[in-house]
């Protein structure tokens, strides 16, 4: 995946300390280049002398032009002193990106009274300007360079922007139309690409049947390679060498497609017409795949999949999510609920060290391809992507593992703060009984990329839209 390219516009206004402002400038880019994140910073060097975005309307049509032959997916805007508010605002109307507005705390004044920069003071003029330009923009509030809520606010913009990149370059791999039976996964496709931009790509479960027939004849080593993968990482016993052989081929065709239509998820039907046709189950291909970054959700849940790469770039992409369905309230806990599916949770993500690859044990033939086992507890963040009637929301939710009973196919056991508000939650809708899961905080994350998705509202139940904008401003969670 590429790198999230960022555009790097320090401002600065000329009635305030050019000197001043260019130490910032420096300053501001080393900090932001030590939080060690994974992007790229595209900066203003050699447009003017400076390196700054000032008062000078031929050095915003330049800008402009830099940003956009650069393809940046946001731009920063941090203001080295007043800044140049008009200017930041025809660079931000100009490119349609999500914008970053923050400003380091100004110094006392100097002994004679003069100040260097009066940057807040800027932020307020800038912050009003962007309005008027309807740019929409995140603002960090006005702190020193070393304070963590800098830090905080600026790695949970890139993610955010990350968020919003995947989603306006969206394609989902369809295999097969929705089960008969789930009228919950009924989407409606050509308003997500009216109102989104997002595609669907359909094919035939004949397709995916004669690709991985043809892929499992090659001998070739890919493979090759995902067979060693499965015998390597699970105990399949429970299966012949044949099974693995189907398992991995399917698995490899899958992703050929994928990257053949430029689809950046996967939504199959996962059954019963495929394991009929080709005699396994898909599960354990689809885990592999949503460990390799390429989500795969079950029985063509096309929402499923949105939500899945969008939780994925909330983590700049450096955590596996895990489809799940929220299955049964805990016989003990009155928050607890179990988060289950037949067999399609990340390899990587179970506890036990070979997890079993087995047959399946809701169908009367046993089909094998299930990757069976517990999964990882710990604090995660639960997601649902979903609409009906021309509206849509995110679903935002925090959970923790806990212990619970052994149950068949891929789980774990969650806690959340008040159950009974989720369950009512999840049934008046616009949700069903899916949900993507990933162990890390992606909330804030989530929460922000609505901002630049008109027509996509967050619905957090916890933590609250309050309490996530404290945090943002400095609080805890």
């Amino acid at each position: 995946m590429k790198k999230l390219k960022l555009g790097y516009a320090p401002t600065r206004r000329f009635v305030f300390s050019a000197e001043d402002a260019f130490k910032y400038k420096v300053l501001i880019k080393e900090k932001v280049e030590s939080f060690g994140l994974d992007l790229e910073l595209v900066d203003l060097e050699g447009i003017n002398s400076e390196g700054l975005l000032y008062d000078d309307n031929i050095n915003a049509d330049l800008i402009i032009d830099r940003f956009r032959q650069e393809n940046v997916d946001a731009v920063f805007f941090p203001h080295c002193n007043f800044g140049t508010e008009d200017t930041v605002a025809r660079v931000g109307k100009a490119l349609g990106k999500p914008v970053l507005l923050w400003g380091p705390r100004d110094e006392s004044p100097l002994e004679d009274g003069m100040r260097l920069r009066d940057t807040q003071c800027g932020l307020f003029a800038t912050g009003k300007v962007l309005r008027r330009f309807n740019v929409p923009f995140t603002y960090v509030t006005n702190s020193r360079l070393d304070d963590p809520v800098f830090e905080r606010g600026f790695t949970n913009f890139a993610a955010a922007a990350n968020v919003v990149k995947r989603f306006r370059n969206l394609r989902i791999l369809q295999i097969g139309p929705r089960p008969a039976s789930f009228w919950t996964m009924i989407c409606n496709e050509g308003e997500l690409l009216e109102r989104f931009g997002i595609e669907v790509h359909p094919i035939t479960l004949i397709d995916i049947q004669r690709e991985a027939k043809r892929v499992e004849k090659s001998g070739s080593s890919e493979l090759a390679e995902a067979i060693d993968y499965i015998k390597e990482k699970l105990d399949w016993s429970e299966v012949t060498e044949e099974d693995v052989r189907r398992i991995a081929a399917l698995k490899v065709a899958m992703k050929q497609y994928a990257l053949k239509t430029g689809s950046s998820a996967i939504a199959i039907q996962c059954w019963s017409a495929l394991q009929e046709a080709m005699g396994i189950m898909p599960c354990l291909a689809n885990a592999i795949l949503t460990d390799e970054q390429i989500p795969v959700t079950c029985e063509t849940d096309i929402h499923g999949a949105i939500t899945s790469i969008m939780v994925q770039a909330a983590t700049m992409n450096q955590q596996p999510t895990f489809f799940a369905d929220l299955t049964v309230r805990h016989p003990d806990n009155a928050n607890g609920e179990l988060l289950f599916h037949c067999g399609n949770f990340p390899v990587s993500l179970t506890v036990e060290n070979k997890p079993k690859l087995r047959k399946h044990f809701l169908f009367d033939d046993h089909a094998p391809g299930t990757h069976e086992g517990e999964i990882k507890g710990g604090q995660m963040t639960l997601a649902r992507f979903d609409g009906d009637h021309g509206e849509y929301s995110l679903f935002l939710g925090k959970a923790k593992g806990i212990p619970g009973p052994y149950t068949r196919g891929s789980y774990v056991w969650v806690e959340v703060n008040d159950w009974p508000l989720w369950e009512e939650k999840l049934v008046k809708g616009p949700y069903v009984h899916h949900a993507v899961g990933i162990h890390a905080n992606a909330i804030p994350a989530l929460y922000e990329a609505c901002s630049y998705i008109p027509g996509l509202t967050p619905d957090p139940v916890d933590p609250t839209e309050a309490q996530i904008q404290a945090w943002l401003r400095g609080s805890s969670l």
